[in-house]
């Protein structure tokens, strides 16, 4: 078994980083708050002092961080992970960035003749803790068949997509339309509650329809509790529409309701919401159409 680095151990790496060690790998971890530290010190997890000992005393580093320069800090700033990787090592970067910013790191390490998957995940914590994740791959497809077995052991599925930055293309397009579909949702319910329809009945009634979703089924019971305790942070969505709108600009791509919504999340953000779930996406049109799904 390889033994395994893991930097970065917020909402989503600390479970992932907990699986792979229940799976019976080797394990030495990274991150800069030091009483998570502390906590998978006492769980009996060998801990490192920067990320260069994660690449030191491992033999593939695992990467979960929030966008592309924190990953690129990670990698290449003093003491970071390309201070000691050999050739033969493999950096899997699991952040949901710019796939641009992906294609420049797998450049950089095959010149070190260090391996790079850019592998960003769907699922949101709930699916982090149970190891239920569905995992987007990027990069080569020997190295993908190498540590598939590895990446099993947090997800439900793993799919190789194709060359680096593959991976995170599709995560921005899952995040595109989770956006849009979360979006529509919270206007329909609004509609329905303004229009003199129960949100919940209609819900009911449409759910088995060729409307439902695996959105629908997950956020509609927190729209209507009022529950918008984050699975999924409204910031974090934020980060990855705008890498949506970045590549897009960079490969002259139209995505038009992709730019709708980054204009609600921001209006949000502007209310004091973006540390709230995405499904809080639903008190924009409540403000706007002065309406309340429930009450």
């Amino acid at each position: 078994m390889f033994k395994v680095g893991f930097i970065g151990l917020g909402i989503m790496g600390k479970p992932m980083a907990r699986n792979v060690r229940k799976a019976g790998y080797g394990l030495i971890v990274y991150d800069r708050n030091a009483s998570t530290l502390e906590t998978f010190r006492k769980e009996g997890t060998e801990i490192a002092a920067n990320g260069r000992e994660v690449a030191e005393k491992s033999d593939v580093v695992i990467t979960m961080l929030p966008n592309s320069p924190h990953v690129a800090s990670a990698l290449f700033d003093k003491d970071g992970i390309a201070e000691e990787l050999r050739a033969g090592q493999a950096v899997i970067d699991m952040s949901s960035i710019n796939p641009v910013a992906s294609k420049e790191f797998y450049s950089r390490l095959k010149e070190r003749k260090v391996d790079f998957l850019d592998a960003p995940v769907s699922g949101g914590e709930p699916g982090a803790i149970e190891g239920t994740i569905a995992v987007m791959v990027g990069g080569d497809k020997p190295v993908f068949d190498k540590y598939y077995d590895l990446l099993m052991t947090m997800a439900s599925s793993v799919t190789y997509i194709g060359p680096a930055g593959c991976g995170n293309i599709t995560k921005l397009a899952n995040q595109m339309i989770v956006a849009v579909n979360i979006s529509v949702l919270s206007e329909a319910y609004v509609f329905a509650k303004k229009a003199g329809a129960d949100p919940k009945l209609v819900f009911e009634a449409i759910r088995k329809g060729l409307a439902g979703s695996k959105v629908m089924e997950q956020k509609s019971p927190k729209i209507f509790s009022g529950d918008y305790d984050p699975g999924f942070r409204i910031e974090l969505h934020i980060k990855d529409l705008q890498n949506v709108l970045d590549t897009a600009h960079t490969d002259n791509i139209s995505v038009p309701f992709s730019a709708a919504a980054m204009e609600i999340l921001q209006s949000l953000k502007a209310d004091g919401l973006e540390k709230k779930d995405h499904s809080a996406i639903v008190k924009y049109f409540e403000k706007i159409n002065n309406a309340k799904v429930i009450g």
